[in-house]
């Protein structure tokens, strides 16, 4: 059996670089965002249930329309959850089949910004928060999404706080434009995996 990793942080904690990061270590990495976009397009279960709970119009010859479904449930938190109650399941199925692929002691991955909120938690052995302040996230969604301030704040404000992730992380990388980001990662790996090898010469560096 693999051993899992959840990679969770809020917006602009730089969690997509840690992901990167373990993937040049060669530890594969399900981007749950990207999948869960591809399933939702292609899953035939999907598509009968949001068709049933929105309309037929939310697909149209075949194509998911994202600016209705945005539309139906922007503002309503109710509808928010009915549809993450269609897709999440179907994701996790998928991410079960990714993983078993991989067998022996192989660590993999999960990145996802909503890892705990989507009942995630349960799928992974260990939960790793990626963590940078307030004004950093800011900053750097600002100019990655080219949003303004308030924008950014909104989104943050509607995801889970910092302290509550926190408390369900078995560890967390600081990635603060301060702190070194590789060698937490280098660390972290080497506390999960038993046949680290691969990293003897940066440990010893």
């Amino acid at each position: 059996m693999s051993i899992k990793i959840g990679i969770t942080g809020g917006i602009g904690s730089g969690k997509s670089v840690v992901s990167r990061l373990f993937g040049i270590m060669g530890i594969p990495v399900y981007i749950s965002d990207i999948e869960a976009k591809r399933i939702t397009q292609t899953d035939p279960v999907i598509c009968q249930e949001l068709c049933a709970l929105v309309g037929q119009d939310v697909f149209q010859n075949g194509v998911l329309n994202r600016s209705l479904l945005a539309s139906y449930m922007f503002g309503h938190p109710n509808r928010v959850q009915k549809v993450n109650e269609i897709i999440h399941p179907q994701v996790k199925e998928d991410f079960r089949r990714w993983a078993a692929r991989f067998g022996g002691e192989q660590l993999v991955g999960m990145e996802s910004a909503i890892l705990v909120e989507a009942g995630f938690r349960s799928e992974v052995d260990f939960l790793v928060m990626v963590y940078a302040p307030l004004e950093v996230r800011v900053e750097r969604a600002i100019k990655r999404d080219c949003s303004s301030r308030e924008q950014v704040m909104k989104r943050i404000e509607a995801q889970m706080s910092d302290e509550v992730k926190r408390s369900h992380a078995d560890f967390v990388i600081v990635n603060d434009d301060e702190t070194s980001l590789i060698p937490q990662v280098l660390e972290l790996i080497s506390l999960l995996s038993k046949n680290n090898h691969y990293l003897c010469s940066a440990k010893n560096n």
